[in-house]
């Protein structure tokens, strides 16, 4: 049986074994993967790095760091299988981590997936994340979105009322950072909403991984940054983390100034 044979059969296996819809783990090589569908993975490890992230567009939803570098309180909308999560506990040491997970399903791959327990400064919360941020109690510096089922994005993490209330939850300074599928219809609709919400200040990107784009969604009055700035910032966050941040950097000011090009003609 060849490489690929062995990998897909695994995964065969694991979807027909498991309830329709209902989220299943992979591992192959020393490397664990969630899945609702065999076709889609919603999160990798590596066995012998479990802090480290491995898919393309959770080091690009990182750079949210290039906006917020210095965030006191995160939240996190889908927990999946705990990366952005774990890579903010080791890499951001002072960071207050709430991770909202809305299926007991993936919350019991907990340790599986080598996410700690809760303790002063994290915690996992089973919820819907749409009703955590209608609490205004609950106040952050970076919210992240990534919260996905079996059919996609639920309705209730890309409409209006939502990403109004995001926007009410977040600090001055605070940004959103949220992770869509390429294909996904309402992908257009969806940066609309937000570009309502915050005001048009909102930048998308890709990933490394073809069928994820990342949008950022920024408060406050630096936004846009300018060049330079963010070219160093990049540039002092790849000195201290396992990510480089640049090309995301490089990719946010080609939007930009893409953007400014179409006003200036219009």
């Amino acid at each position: 049986m060849n490489d690929l044979v062995e990998y897909l059969s695994g995964l065969q296996e694991g979807s027909l074994a498991t309830p329709d819809g209902k989220p299943f783990l992979h591992e192959y090589r020393g490397k664990v993967s969630l899945h609702f569908e065999p076709q889609t993975i919603q999160s990798r490890m590596n066995r012998d790095a479990p802090d480290e992230l491995v898919l393309g567009y959770t080091k690009a939803m990182m750079a949210f760091l290039l906006f917020q570098p210095a965030p006191a309180r995160i939240a996190m909308i889908g927990l999946g299988g705990g990366s952005m999560a774990k890579y903010c506990l080791r890499y951001l040491p002072s960071v207050d981590f709430t991770a909202i997970e809305i299926s007991p399903d993936v919350i019991a791959f907990r340790s599986a997936f080598a996410i700690p327990g809760d303790n002063q400064r994290f915690r996992v919360i089973c919820g819907d994340g749409a009703d955590y941020v209608r609490d205004a109690s609950h106040r952050m510096d970076v919210l992240i979105v990534d919260g996905f089922d079996a059919s996609g994005q639920p309705a209730q993490l890309c409409n209006q009322d939502f990403y109004d209330q995001c926007h009410a939850r977040l600090s001055q300074t605070g940004v959103l950072v949220t992770n869509f599928w390429a294909a996904d219809v309402e992908y257009g609709s969806c940066i609309s909403r937000l570009r309502r919400s915050f005001d048009n200040q909102v930048v998308s990107v890709p990933s490394e991984d073809p069928e994820n784009r990342i949008v950022f969604a920024c408060k406050g009055a630096e936004f846009p940054p300018p060049e330079r700035d963010l070219l160093r910032r990049a540039r002092e966050l790849n000195a201290v983390h396992r990510i480089n941040f640049t090309p995301t950097a490089e990719a946010i000011l080609h939007r930009l100034r893409k953007r400014a090009g179409k006003q200036a003609r219009s």
